[in-house]
């Protein structure tokens, strides 16, 4: 008797990943591997929390305008306006099902401001542990339709004709398996760990990025990298965020003197979009001052920022000082695998949420807390579109994995390295040419997928998707968000919201906002 019952696989545990579980019905069973611990994931350190226009004081208009005037205009417009208007509703839903968020004297949701948002719409819980507490929720009410399996590090897609049938995975102890689906979701996270300094989980190494480009999937806007302002900084090692939301309530930046560094460099000041706060850090540091994030201001900073209070304790900041030391960091990744509005790639059967996606949300710089509501809507808009599918044809199709894998003999320090001193706040077409071509002559292993270690994947993947970006970074010749080219420091009318897209074969093509229906056209 043929099952009437989809199967779908979902690659990753974070907020998208959890959306995606407690949206789909008992008509699909969902295998969800991480290759890690289910709690590994970018959404479980997220401190500051979810935007909505939840207040009657704001509304979804406000939230949109705030979203495009942070992404520099390089936003999906219609994206932005579904995924505001249709997280607000399921924010909503997520308060009227008991999900513990801060509450006022009254009983309401205690709403926060953070950088480049005109008002206060923030949703956070347990203070700054807003992403652990949602991914708690969201995990308490999964169904017994959903399996999650712990230590199952998917390498690979298995195609089948142009369509994506499934997954290669390895085990603990190395053995190689496939596993057949009639969907494959990829909630892999961005590629944090490609730079020195950085937010993410460890477990963020960019493999979905590369396994959807390996499958013949669209990469896009990979050049545009968001910097977070704020990472405590001990003797030049960065040993943990601090949450934007620390700012909004009253934190700014200053050096060694007590200068406020932020003064007359934009009119938000302390919070201002999060490239032009970071370019100014980065500014100051080339100087040789010293960053300090002065709290002061803040009463019972420990009660409102528990882990963050703990943080510094840990690491030895004397907070009675007021005064908490910081650098940037790699935070976010704008691009991603292109996808529309319901999670699709370019490739039937494999849809991309999270991080590891780009639905045109964020435009060329991230909003504050918008990629927890992106995560929840994107998650819950896959899982509908899933439903709605065909179950693939039950045969077993001939299918072989890719048996020889080359390893860059690179180190993963050096690999950062690199990132860092050519492709991070500040660039050039000198230093990301200097970047590509060290990439490029980087000399390569032949290594047995039989034999090859869950390290060497991650490595092989990370050497992938930097030559990647840095083609990118080298093709936008203009300044926008998060993309700061020195050589070319103004934003282009040449390159209005034109998208980078990276082919399956390598060739990057210009996208420009010029519509015919629902399609981009694409420019060579």
């Amino acid at each position: 008797m043929v099952s009437s019952i989809k199967k779908v696989i979902v690659v990753g545990s974070g907020i998208a990943a959890l959306s995606f579980a407690k949206t789909i019905s008992k008509s699909c069973q969902v295998i969800m591997m991480t290759k890690k611990q289910c709690s590994s994931s970018n959404s479980m350190l997220a401190q500051g929390g979810i935007a909505a226009a939840f207040s009657a004081h704001d509304s979804a208009e406000q939230h949109v305008q705030d979203t495009l005037a942070a992404g520099c205009d390089h936003n999906d417009e219609r994206a932005v306006q579904e995924i505001v208007r249709l997280g607000k509703h399921l924010v909503e839903q997520l308060v009227a099902e008991g999900c513990p968020f801060d509450q006022d004297e009254a009983g309401e949701p205690q709403l926060g401001k953070e950088g480049a948002h005109t008002t206060h719409r923030i949703l956070h819980a347990g203070g700054d542990q807003s992403g652990k507490t949602l991914v708690q929720f969201l995990k308490s009410q999964l169904g017994s339709h959903i399996h999650l399996y712990e230590y199952h590090h998917v390498i690979d897609l298995l195609i089948h004709e142009g369509t994506c049938t499934g997954v290669v995975w390895k085990d603990e102890t190395g053995h190689v398996h496939t596993m057949t689906a009639d969907a494959v979701v990829l909630s892999t996270g961005g590629c944090g760990s490609l730079y020195e300094t950085n937010t993410n989980d460890p477990s963020i190494t960019g493999d979905g990025l590369m396994m959807a480009y390996r499958a013949g999937a669209q990469l896009v806007d990979l050049e545009f990298v968001q910097f977070h302002p704020t990472l405590l900084t001990i003797a030049g090692k960065a040993v943990g965020l601090i949450s934007e939301a620390v700012r909004g309530e009253g934190a700014y930046l200053e050096d060694e003197t007590g200068r406020r560094i932020m003064k007359g460099i934009h009119p938000q000041a302390d919070l201002a979009p999060r490239d032009v706060v970071a370019r100014a850090i980065f500014h100051e540091q080339q100087l040789g001052h010293q960053l300090y994030l002065n709290i002061h201001d803040i009463p019972h900073f420990s009660a409102r920022f528990p882990a963050i209070a703990q943080m510094c304790q840990r690491a030895g900041v004397d907070m009675e000082s007021g005064r908490l030391p910081i650098s940037p960091g790699m935070h976010f990744l704008m691009g991603g695998i292109s996808v529309n509005e319901y999670g699709e790639t370019t490739v039937p059967a494999l849809f991309a949420i999270g991080e590891a996606a780009c639905t045109g949300l964020h435009g060329a710089n991230r909003l504050a807390s918008n990629s927890l509501l992106e995560g929840l809507v994107l998650g819950s808009k896959a899982a509908q579109r899933i439903e709605q599918l065909p179950k693939q044809k039950e045969t077993s199709p001939p299918f072989s994995i890719q048996e020889i894998w080359m390893v860059p003999m690179i180190s993963t320090s050096q690999l950062r390295q690199w990132m860092t001193t050519f492709a991070a706040i500040v660039r050039d077409e000198k230093g990301l040419q200097t970047l590509l071509h060290s990439l490029q002559r980087v000399n390569f292993q032949q290594i047995n997928v039989k034999d090859i270690t869950n390290e060497q994947i991650e490595l092989s993947n990370q050497w992938a998707l930097a030559v990647c970006l840095a083609k990118s970074a080298l093709l936008r010749t203009e300044s926008r968000g998060g993309h700061y080219r020195m050589d070319y420091p103004e934003r282009s009318d040449a390159l209005w919201r034109g998208r980078q897209i990276v082919h399956e074969k390598g060739h990057i093509h210009i996208m420009k906002n010029e519509r015919i229906g629902a399609k981009w056209n694409v420019y060579s």
